[in-house]
């Protein structure tokens, strides 16, 4: 009865425009909606409150590009009389945008030079061929470029790694299996010749194939009579679902490594700029909390969140319904020994169609190494840095910040040359001589930076800034006292498990910026540590695991590999719960060792002193 009275309501001209046009309606709509905050409340807080709640709406909706919602501050701050105009633009390009931004530039130029592509066919060379270790190289390939490269462009890079290695193990399956049966009692299977092509080809030949029909070609030396073995998903339909569970757990395991990668570094997602932003203009660099500090307590638990979901994953395949583990032999998910050895041969030469490391990824890798000590080893707190060399300034903070080095490098790449053999050459003509080529070119740049990143972060460190100074983040954080008869652990946690399932449905920078200020000021007022609640729950605004509207890498995983979304939802559900459970375990063991939670720190009671 119901679906019929909605079917007819949507025949109706004035409903049926309504659902064309929501977005538009949404636009309309949502400011006027959120017009009494700014008439019942006229302070400073209601009117930041109605400006960030629009921003809210239009973030989650995505009624606008993210990147053109955030920068709604530009107009609305100056004109409620929140932030002036020259305070909100000084915003948008602070010392952490140039930081992230400078680490964009790095990772294109890791990217340009196809020294991702090395680092990942070298790693899958080393674990073994099993789907097993593949599934673990992959993770902990993903996980590492994630560190550094966003999750989307990490996913994208491995998207046609993975597609080229499913459909070798497919070959090997079917090739396998077919001669086997074409075999007559009393004859020796042939030796089978692999046959390997470019990268570019494989990669292109398995891009435009159909699923259900990969052919394999006999060797022509073998003594069975050489034909045309093919495999369809009508012969073979459980062929094709051992397949395909392959495929979805390979893509399933990089796409939670995208994610939980950009955790283990300060520049693997927004959130983590978000909160050394907060906390750097809040306290100042005396908090503890800094490159080498985040990395050290990172990473153990990025790994320990990568090793969970390897695990979860062979759970997750043998109990889901798309990837049970087969009783016949020739479905079965392990590989024997001449499959394996196909894989590998196959793995070893893509990686020597690469060739011998060039001069431009030799200074690339170079120059990010020396980047990342740089930055580790500028003031890592336990040691006076290199940057102790260059003073302080009247204020006693250090002259020298992250997004110096970080140019610095990015600009040593854009000058020297990407071969110096080339570059010594002279032709007898000069004017057939080309524009000497550097190790990075602003074409490359322009082309691959995502801009709109950079306008998100700006415009969720304009949203906290707004905050900060109109007092709502301050007001609400008090508001929230209440919670202080729970223990520490129960509000960490709590908190934790809140920015996990907001970031499914909002960017992870933009979830950072709307709750990192009130959780900070939620510290204060219950006299907790701000970094106890700041840290992990910036940690969690990375782990969007579930749907694909939460991050654009978890769109490109879902459309590759064919996965539905009540698939990624139930392996992303396990893994937000895991990875909360992890990064609580962690800020209340590893994080008290580096940071004192015992007591209330100075550089935050010089704050709340200040604080009416």
């Amino acid at each position: 009865m119901s679906h019929c009275i909605m079917g007819k309501l949507s025949e109706f001209p004035f409903i049926r425009g309504m659902r064309q046009n929501w977005q538009s309606i949404l636009l309309i709509l949502t400011p006027l909606i959120l017009l009494p905050v700014i008439i019942i409340g006229r302070t400073a807080e209601f009117r930041c409150a109605y400006v960030i709640l629009i921003m809210a709406t239009y973030w989650i909706s995505e009624v606008l590009p993210l990147s053109v919602t955030a920068l709604i501050p530009v107009v609305a701050f100056p004109t409620l009389g929140v932030l002036g105009t020259k305070t909100v633009c000084i915003v948008y390009m602070k010392e952490t945008t140039v930081l992230f931004l400078g680490g964009l530039m790095m990772a294109v130029a890791v990217e340009h030079c196809n020294l991702h592509k090395r680092i990942a066919l070298f790693v899958l060379l080393r674990v073994g061929q099993s789907p097993k270790r593949l599934l673990a190289g992959l993770m902990l390939i993903t996980t590492f470029l994630s560190m550094w490269i966003s999750n989307t462009a990490t996913a994208a890079m491995m998207v046609p790694i993975v597609e080229a290695v499913v459909e070798k193990i497919e070959e090997t399956k079917v090739a396998q299996t077919s001669r086997k049966e074409a075999l007559e009692p009393g004859d020796e299977e042939p030796h089978e010749e692999t046959r390997f092509m470019e990268p570019e080809k494989s990669q292109n030949r398995l891009l435009e194939q159909e699923e259900g029909s990969l052919k394999y070609e006999e060797p022509a030396d073998c003594h069975v009579a050489s034909r045309r073995l093919s495999y369809s998903h009508k012969t073979r339909p459980r062929s094709r679902e051992s397949r395909h569970a392959i495929k979805k757990m390979f893509f399933l395991g990089v796409a939670f490594a995208a994610n939980i990668g950009g955790t283990g570094s300060p520049l693997g997602c927004g959130p983590s700029i978000v909160v050394f932003s907060i906390l750097q203009n809040t306290f100042g660099e005396g908090t503890g909390l800094n490159f080498a500090s985040w990395m050290m307590f990172n990473i153990p638990g990025m790994l320990v969140c990568t090793a969970l979901g390897w695990f979860w994953l062979q759970i997750f395949c043998r109990t889901s319904g798309f990837c049970k583990k087969k009783k016949r032999e020739d479905d079965a998910d392990e590989l024997d020994e001449n499959q394996q050895q196909s894989i590998r041969e196959f793995l070893l030469s893509q990686y020597r169609a690469l060739g011998p490391i060039t001069q431009h990824e030799a200074i690339v890798s170079t120059f990010f190494v020396v980047l990342v000590f740089l930055w580790v080893f500028r003031s890592p707190g336990f040691i006076n840095g290199w940057a102790h060399l260059f003073g302080k300034s009247r204020e006693n903070k250090l002259y020298i910040h992250n997004a110096s080095p970080a140019v610095l490098m990015v600009f040593l790449l854009f000058c020297i040359p990407k071969s110096f053999k080339k570059a010594l050459e002279t032709d007898e003509d000069p004017s057939q001589q080309k524009p000497l080529e550097t190790c990075l070119s602003w074409e490359v740049v322009n082309k691959q930076i995502p801009w709109g990143i950079v306008l998100l972060l700006g415009g969720g460190l304009a949203v906290a800034e707004g905050a900060k100074v109109s007092g709502l983040s301050r007001w609400m954080g008090n508001g929230l006292q209440y919670l202080e008869f729970m223990p520490k652990g129960a509000i960490a946690f709590l908190l934790c498990l809140f920015m996990a399932m907001m970031t499914e449905v909002a960017s992870n920078t933009a979830t950072a910026s709307l709750f990192l200020p009130v959780i900070k000021d939620l510290a204060l007022a219950i006299g907790v540590n701000p970094i106890y609640l700041m840290l992990p729950a910036a940690v969690c605004c990375a782990y969007a695991f579930m749907l694909p509207v939460a991050t654009p890498g978890n769109a490109i995983i879902l459309k590759r590999a064919g996965l539905e979304t009540r698939e990624m939802i139930r392996a992303g559900f396990v893994m937000n719960i895991l990875c909360v459970i992890t990064a609580t375990i962690m800020i209340n063991t590893l994080g008290r060792a580096f940071f004192d939670f015992e007591t209330f720190p100075d550089w935050a009671k010089n704050v709340t002193s200040t604080v009416p």
